[in-house]
């Protein structure tokens, strides 16, 4: 039976814990909108890392982007720009990670791989490949999946990418940081930093 007739059992997790946290929601419905400690954060998908953890978080501290490899795309940087100028944040952080996936492919290996087919593929000692052939799509070709070989010049490359950007005022700090996923430690990149420093 498809899970479009009948609902995952993840899909049932998900309302039985919102049912849940709705039970002890409180006053969080009175939360401002904008972030209370004017800040936002920049950071990986990744299931490993919880922002409101390593960052010391509650519900409407700080904006938390995500994408793929916390990379300044220029959708993340839209949303920073909203970020600073209609919710009143005045400081940036960019934070990557170690062990990311976005290491252990290329924007030529996932182009192929999705031309050929939208299953999700798999990695052995010889590299990705598709379990099935088929139902694949060129519009791959048009995305930039933003991957990257070093993981502090990643966060070099975001940091300067913001910092550069017309619509970032220079007078906001963007700090780069990447997350230990072995020890849950944040550790600065230097050089980003110093980049990164507000005029």
């Amino acid at each position: 039976m498809s899970l479009q007739k009948e609902n995952s059992k993840i899909h049932k997790e998900v309302i039985e814990a919102n049912t849940q946290y709705v039970k002890s929601f409180g006053d969080k419905g009175n939360l401002a909108l904008p972030p209370a400690r004017r800040f936002a954060i920049l950071t990986c998908m990744d299931a490993r890392l919880d922002p409101a953890k390593y960052a010391g978080l509650s519900e409407g501290d700080a904006h938390v982007i995500r994408n793929a490899g916390g990379r300044a795309s220029d959708d993340a940087i839209r949303s920073l720009v909203i970020s600073h100028k209609l919710l009143g944040t005045q400081e940036f952080f960019v934070i990557h990670h170690s062990d990311c996936g976005m290491q252990l492919f290329t924007d030529d290996i996932i182009r192929n791989l999705l031309e050929k087919s939208l299953k999700t593929a798999t990695i052995d000692a010889n590299g990705w490949k598709n379990v099935t052939e088929e139902g694949g799509s060129d519009e791959a070709r048009f995305v930039p999946f933003l991957t990257f070989k070093n993981l502090e010049d990643s966060v070099v490359e975001d940091v300067k990418r913001i910092r550069n950007h017309p619509l970032v005022p220079k007078d906001i700090p963007v700090y780069g940081y990447y997350y230990d996923v072995k020890t849950g430690k944040l550790v600065e990149v230097e050089k980003a930093t110093k980049i990164g420093r507000a005029a």
